[in-house]
């Protein structure tokens, strides 16, 4: 099973992979459709208007994570990866006033987004809770095309078809790269046997896609990116958009973190408190639509910043190429999780948002500081095991409360697991497999309400002001 680190951290814009960049995504998918050949098109004809409506936990929280925005942006050609998040304001008003979209390489297409995009909270679509369906149609206003794309988590999106084959499909055989381990168990087996690290693991598979010198750049790349968001977000001020009324507090508790550490102030709880700054200056950049790094996810995009963030800040032997390790490790965890439960809130909860972030980071902050292959199985599966159940509520649909305190303690809780996992010797009770499995199992069973949807949780028990 190969799932690259380049699908776990993607760079793109906030505040939701699944609900901003996945749909912006599949309506890039949907336009380079339209613009082939691979669908029955009729001689001749021409495709006048485009429209999308936008199901389940989409749906319901749309607007407050952006997702109409993204919908409106992916249907004028951009991507996540290259959006700029300082012109989309100015780029959606253009369009609403067009009623027009004439994305590169395309003829133009009549497209209002308040007659033409909607949000249908009653007709859920069966595949996935994050579904979307997009139409095109002909200068005489007939429906010619029809394509139902799902958003599945941290930016992944799958068409309906691509779906169907996962769900009918066995195992992807591993043949093609040297290490393919799809659980925890086959991973600590294949490092007992190689004598590599998980690091070094996760590296010889991801040099079977890529040059050495192409994965390096691309892990400094992401770490670049990581790191801009945090300084950003550690710059910045006021209220965040949306409604709630929330302001930003990491430029402020980072200034008073910064004056104590200046003046040698003693702080037992030093290192807790910079990486709670550190994860919730990121977590503020997204709830504000800024550039952000999925790790696995936007809504979790603190955890791993902050650790790697810690980690250089407070251990002296840090450097970069054990960031490119910290990295490799946290992905090759991250893919066991997306592999055998979900990354995604609107499918487990926040424990496969936060949860997943807070084991891959466990693994990787354990990983360089010298833990074995049994160490980092270990950190993982404790810093999953205490995030088991926790449900994703965020109030008003917006990705700021509980979300972005979540990332803080998410941090913490990784630091911690790594700390009691390298001081053991990575024996332990319970599997990470077992975790893993128990969050599959726990999200099949939790309510909808409490998924993604804002219609349980704090949602209904905050009086928004």
């Amino acid at each position: 099973m190969f799932l690259s680190v380049f699908d776990l951290f993607k760079i793109g814009i906030g505040p939701s992979s699944s609900h901003t960049m996945g749909p912006m995504t599949a309506a890039r998918r949907f336009l380079d459709e339209l613009a082939g050949n691979d669908w029955p098109r009729p001689a001749g004809t021409k495709v006048g208007r485009v429209g999308a409506s936008l199901h389940g936990s989409l749906a319901y929280t749309g607007i407050g994570h952006g997702s109409d925005r993204a919908v409106i942006l992916g249907l004028a050609g951009e991507i996540p990866t290259t959006v700029d998040p300082d012109k989309a304001d100015a780029q959606i008003e253009a369009i609403r006033a067009a009623k027009r979209v004439t994305p590169p390489g395309h003829p133009g297409y009549l497209f209002d987004p308040d007659k033409n995009l909607v949000l249908d909270r009653k007709t859920p679509l069966p595949g996935h809770a994050n579904g979307m369906t997009f139409y095109a149609y002909d200068v005489d206003d007939h429906l010619i095309l029809r394509r139902v794309y799902y958003s599945v988590g941290g930016g992944f999106v799958v068409s309906e078809e691509e779906l169907q084959r996962s769900k009918g499909a066995a195992r992807k055989p591993g043949a093609t790269v040297p290490f393919p381990f799809a659980k925890a168990e086959e991973m600590l087996a294949m490092a007992a046997k190689s004598g590599l690290s998980i690091a070094e693991m996760k590296r010889a598979n991801e040099e079977t896609q890529m040059s050495r010198a192409e994965l390096d750049a691309g892990l400094d790349a992401i770490w670049a990116a990581m790191r801009g968001c945090i300084e950003r977000g550690l710059s910045q001020e006021g209220i965040m958009p949306g409604g709630l009324k929330v302001r930003r507090r990491a430029k402020m508790l980072h200034q008073k973190l910064d004056e104590e550490w200046r003046q040698n102030r003693p702080n037992p709880l030093l290192a807790n408190d910079w990486l709670s700054v550190y994860a919730m200056a990121v977590n503020e950049e997204n709830a504000a639509g800024g550039r952000v790094v999925t790790a696995p996810t936007n809504g979790a995009a603190g955890v791993v910043p902050a650790v790697m963030r810690y980690w250089l800040h407070f251990h002296p032997e840090a450097d970069q190429p054990s960031i490119r390790d910290f990295l490799l490790t946290a992905a090759a965890v991250g893919g066991i999780i997306k592999t055998n439960a979900s990354i995604s809130g609107a499918e487990v909860g926040c424990q496969g948002e936060v949860g997943s972030a807070s084991a891959m980071a466990a693994a990787g902050l354990a990983a360089v500081m010298g833990g074995t292959p049994a160490q980092v199985e270990n950190a993982a599966e404790i810093a999953l095991e205490h995030h088991l159940g926790m449900t994703c509520d965020p109030v008003g649909g917006l990705v700021q409360v509980p979300c972005i305190e979540r990332n803080a303690l998410g941090a913490v809780k990784a630091v911690t697991a790594a700390s009691l996992a390298v001081k053991g010797d990575g024996t332990h009770f319970v599997p990470l497999d077992a975790a893993i499995e128990t969050m599959r199992q726990t999200g099949l069973d939790m309510n909808e309400r409490y998924k993604e949807t804002s219609l349980g949780g704090l949602a209904v028990n905050v009086v928004e002001c």
